[in-house]
């Protein structure tokens, strides 16, 4: 008989369905009927246990479980957090790490595998074998004890999900009931998926999808004879068989296996041969692999636990799309670093650095790069740390009065020395360096970062207003009206000034900002669904207007380090009193994108640090490898725009 007829002939076997089911009314007798045929064929003796057993079993019946409950059964599932691209990042689970799949997703060999050297009967009976049993009985009663199975598929599965693991005679017997249940209310092809999702397979894998990505890197699917046989064989011992532990032991395991399939005819001598020189091509413990991309994932499991809670987030069996591309965020942590280093080998005196990116045109977060490494403090600056923006909060201020249509670029503001009253005496804002310029056009109070107009500025549009304006860009740090606001003495996180200036790069569209895109089960049902819905939030004309005086910054003011060349590019510089915080904000119309500086413990990095001679040159590397590919694009003139009306 040629290979592919014994294969066929083993594909139709494994999809027979047994014909004989017992009624409800009579599922007592039947399990009487079996155990005494059991009896019949085995030692008087024998009988006699069997009879004790039964009357065991009359008295505990009523107290097993209801098998019916396995219709709506869901076994716990690892949860899948991806990139935008469908790479994954990181698996979350308890102790087991499972993913459920359907029988037709087991590849044929690995049926026939496990078939043969756990149950090579199992769609011919009824879910107890008396062959098996009676063999059992007799090795048992030699021992003085429970030293040998005779479970099936569908007992082993009750003694998995139903009953405790101790050696007894009651759970035996509690096992056969329980498995005379099961098999009257599923069907064969229901009960063999439900017993491969569940088995234990080593290394924290539970169920047999996860345990062939873990040991050959590769779905259920597709397993061939020679990998099926290993994972076949290991069901009974795990660990001891586990290709990651001993080779030699799980090279005869499997030389077992296949040496069963070729006595049951399942398979030819000359498969069994070619599979068992066969080499295997191991793979690696998955369960408790580290993240691709910490600080990213970090940052998605606590957004899910907030949503979903804990137990849902870790056995839930989600699904989770992020809106990051994770090639990007690893060319911009390794620029970042190494543009970071540049900086500290010329003197930067700074612990620390963030960095978060947004897509104006989704709002989709594109980067977080939390600090200089993960493995030392898993404190994510990106999101978690408020920290003064300096002048970068400026444009806010600026925004607020172009918006206003009290205000253009070339309005002018008095540059000279003022004083407010505050609980303390008198708050005089100084610019930086302390000179002041008299009467200055707004355009050129931005573009070289002079205090004073800003403090004025503030003052005359209402700083209530700029609040309202921070809240509507997402800004959810806490914001105080208080006189010297303008010049960013509040705390802000890099993703709030990045989320909030791709706004501005946008020219006034915004959708909500998020790192994740969406979430699933594992059946494919929608959890949480963020597509874009992007809507106008700001005066296109007063946006674009404040887009032309932040590209004057990076071209002829204080970030001219951030220059693209080619690429139009607009920005602010930030550095704080004492030199605690140095940043640039800036954008194109395809990215915006945060970097701050500094220490976590406020330490000052010394005269001479600052946004534009720090911050500015790191923005301008991340930026250049992030549009690598990119067309330029460019930014909407005011002049196609209505100026708002006082």
């Amino acid at each position: 008989m040629s290979s592919s007829t014994v294969r066929q002939k083993t594909k139709k076997a494994l999809a027979r369905q047994s014909k004989e089911r017992r009624s409800p009314q009579g599922f007592l007798r039947g399990v009487a009927q079996k155990a005494m045929g059991t009896v019949i064929g085995c030692t008087m003796l024998g009988s006699a246990i069997a009879a004790g057993g039964l009357v065991g079993l009359a008295i505990s019946f009523r107290n097993l479980p209801d098998v019916r409950t396995l219709k709506t059964y869901v076994p716990t599932e690892t949860s899948y957090i991806y990139d935008i691209n469908g790479k994954v990042l990181l698996s979350l689970h308890g102790e087991a790490n499972r993913t459920n799949i359907e029988l037709s997703e087991v590849s044929p060999e690995l049926k026939m595998a496990v078939l043969a050297i756990e149950d090579s009967h199992f769609y011919q009976h009824n879910g107890i074998n008396p062959t098996s049993i009676g063999r059992a009985i007799l090795s048992n009663l030699e021992a003085g004890g429970i030293t040998e199975g005779a479970s099936t598929i569908t007992m082993q599965l009750v003694k998995n999900l139903f009953l405790a693991q101790d050696r007894t005679y009651n759970r035996k017997l509690a096992e056969t009931v329980l498995a005379l249940r099961i098999e009257q209310i599923f069907p064969k092809d229901e009960i063999l998926e439900m017993y491969l999702n569940n088995i234990y397979w080593g290394h924290n894998n539970y169920g047999v999808e996860t345990a062939a990505e873990s040991y050959f890197n590769k779905s259920a699917a597709d397993l061939t004879l020679p990998e099926a046989a290993v994972m076949a064989g290991m069901i009974q011992a795990p660990e001891d068989y586990s290709p990651f532990r001993d080779y030699q032991a799980t090279k005869q395991r499997q030389k077992i296996v296949l040496n069963r399939l070729e006595d049951l005819g399942w398979i030819t001598p000359e498969e069994a041969a070619a599979a068992a020189q066969a080499p295997l091509l191991v793979g690696q413990p998955t369960a408790w692999k580290a993240s691709a991309s910490p600080y990213i994932t970090q940052a998605v499991v606590e957004e899910l636990t907030q949503r979903f809670g804990e137990e849902l987030v870790r056995k839930g069996g989600m699904r989770v799309q992020t809106t990051v591309d994770l090639n990007m965020q690893r060319r911009a942590e390794e620029t970042v670093q190494k543009a970071f280093q540049q900086a500290r080998s010329r003197g930067l005196r700074a612990d620390q650095i963030a960095v978060a990116a947004v897509d104006p045109r989704t709002h989709f977060v594109k980067v977080l790069v939390g600090g200089r490494d993960y493995e030392e403090s898993q404190f994510n600056r990106a999101i978690q740390s408020q920290r003064q923006p300096g002048s970068a909060f400026k444009p806010f201020v600026y925004y607020t009065a172009f918006a206003s249509g009290n205000y253009t670029p070339f309005s002018t503001i008095d540059d000279s020395p003022v004083s407010y009253p505050d609980g303390n005496g008198t708050y005089s804002p100084q610019n930086y360096g302390g000179s002041f310029s008299g009467t200055v056009s707004l355009y050129d109070a931005l573009i070289t970062s002079k205090n004073v107009p800003a403090v004025k500025l503030g003052k005359a549009v209402g700083l209530e207003k700029v609040i309202e304006l921070c809240r509507l860009l997402g800004i959810e740090s806490p914001l105080q009206p208080v006189i010297s606001l303008p010049l960013g003495a509040v705390g802000i996180s890099p993703l709030e000034m990045a989320s909030a200036y791709a706004t501005f790069a946008s020219n006034g569209w915004q959708s909500e900002t998020t790192l994740i895109l969406r979430v699933t089960d594992s059946q494919g049902n929608i959890l949480l669904d963020n597509t874009p819905q992007p809507r106008l939030v700001l005066d296109p004309w007063a946006t674009a207007s404040l887009t032309t005086v932040l590209q004057g910054v990076v071209n002829g003011g204080t970030g001219q380090a951030a220059n693209l060349g080619d690429r139009p590019a607009a920005g602010k510089t930030g550095t704080t009193s004492s030199e605690r915080d140095v940043w640039f904000v800036g954008y194109v119309p395809q990215l915006a994108a945060a970097v701050w500086i500094g220490n976590d413990d406020y330490r000052p990095m010394g005269t001479g640090t600052t946004g534009g001679g720090d911050a500015a040159p790191i923005w301008r590397a991340f930026m250049q490898e992030a549009l690598k590919g990119e067309e330029p694009q460019y930014f909407p003139a005011a002049s196609k725009y209505p100026r708002p009306k006082p």
